[in-house]
């Protein structure tokens, strides 16, 4: 069986769900190629205010808004006894004051059941083993189903948003290291979990673990009773603990006085897992007839939550951009995408970086608290940083590096 479309969409994710939606409000035919079944496991379970924009624009809010999950309204940073609190109300962007915290099998399933519904085919269980293009941009791309049938779709143009599978920078030469040191994840779910009760109960908690800055854990309360944490640190600390998985992270548990008061009692609902070296690039982000989407472009680092808001930010824009190139217009891709896109990226790199060399801790815990700048963080840690009216988004390293040095200089 073979298949014609405008659009080839590989990955049904948050990126490829978003983006078939608004190909098709645009009137195009869109096939999204899916290698698994959903609902499948995934981390990333923490959105940004910033994926409300995105998930409206789509038509997909109210889908979302039906599962009931917990809101999120705003992030806790601890170090030790101390704490520092951001509040998405408190922001200099005019943006949400709200998101939510999802797991990640629900959350993917919900979208990609919602284009499903509306008439946007989805091939499950299909891999992508070829693509071909013609000198034109149009592609042939060869799939395997779960049975090892074979199967061909022809488009007018790809979107990769195959997330960590990274379809086309594997099968286009287009992977590139990260600049980002060697990092290992660790992570489960959790029973038995003491949150907060009211005000503050769906915000997410980092951890600094001990007076190891590298380490830190996050703490994402589900609607279901259920907690997501996780470790994320460079293997020599985590040497220091058993080798067993579970083991390992129990006793890393005991670390931060944060994670021992709340999390002394859990019950990990599943083994734990392992992502090492999880970050990576691209050499490119779109060539003729292709773009890339989400974590097929480049994956910092999960500290600020900032993977799936990249990933729909990253199909909203590439699907506008498409949308125009399929009208008959010319857009500029590396401009009206690529640069736009990077604009986010290298500010989340910014505070990415800024997180492990101590400068934002020695920011967030410090007593300068001028409201300005906690508005300007705040709406960065939002996910909205695209904003080039903060200093955080179009000068984000000078302006970190101006508050760390007043801030040293209060401390001393």
């Amino acid at each position: 069986m073979d298949r014609t479309t405008d659009v080839l969409i590989i990955g049904a994710g948050p990126a490829g769900a978003t983006a078939a939606s608004l190909l098709q409000q645009a009137g195009f035919r869109v096939v999204i190629v899916e290698k698994q079944r959903f609902p499948r496991f995934v981390i990333g379970e923490s959105l940004l205010p910033r994926c409300m924009d995105l998930l409206e624009e789509a038509e997909l809010l109210d889908s979302v808004r039906e599962q009931g999950f917990i809101i999120k309204d705003g992030a806790v940073f601890k170090r030790g006894e101390a704490t520092c609190t951001f509040k998405f109300t408190q922001q200099f962007t005019n943006g949400w004051s709200y998101t939510y915290q999802v797991p990640r099998d629900q959350f993917d399933k919900t979208l990609a059941d919602a284009v499903e519904a509306r008439g946007i085919p989805i091939l499950w269980e299909h891999g992508v083993t070829r693509v071909e293009f013609d000198d034109s941009g149009h592609s042939l791309t060869h799939l395997e189903g779960p049975n090892g049938e074979s199967l061909e779709v022809s488009a007018r143009f790809i979107l990769d948003g195959s997330g960590y599978g990274r379809v086309l920078p594997r099968l286009l030469n287009l992977d590139e290291a990260s600049s980002l040191p060697l990092r290992e994840a660790m992570f489960t779910h959790v029973s038995g979990d003491k949150r907060p009760v009211g005000e503050g109960e769906g915000r997410i908690w980092v951890c600094l673990m001990g007076d190891e800055e590298n380490a830190w854990m996050w703490i994402i309360p589900f609607s279901n009773g259920k907690t997501s944490i996780g470790i994320v640190a460079k293997p020599d600390y985590l040497a220091r603990f058993p080798e067993d998985p579970d083991a390992r992270l129990q006793a890393i548990l005991q670390e931060s006085a944060a994670t021992r008061e709340r999390l002394s009692d859990v019950q990990f609902t599943f083994p734990v897992r392992t992502i090492r070296g999880y970050s990576i690039s691209a050499k490119r982000l779109h060539g003729p007839g292709f773009a890339l989407m989400g974590n097929a472009t480049e994956f910092l680092d999960p500290v600020f939550s900032s993977g799936v808001t990249l990933a729909m930010e990253s199909a909203n824009r590439a699907a506008k951009t498409l949308i125009r190139q399929l009208n008959g217009e010319q857009p500029d891709w590396e401009k009206e995408y690529a640069e736009h896109l990077m604009m986010g990226v290298n500010t989340f790199r910014t505070f990415v970086n800024a997180w492990y060399d101590d400068r934002l801790p020695t920011i967030f815990f410090s007593p300068m608290k001028e409201e300005i700048f906690q508005d300007q963080i705040c709406s960065v840690l939002a996910g909205y940083v695209w904003d080039e009216n903060n200093p955080f988004v179009g000068q984000s390293e000078r302006s970190v590096n101006t508050i760390v040095n007043a801030c040293k200089v209060l401390a001393d």
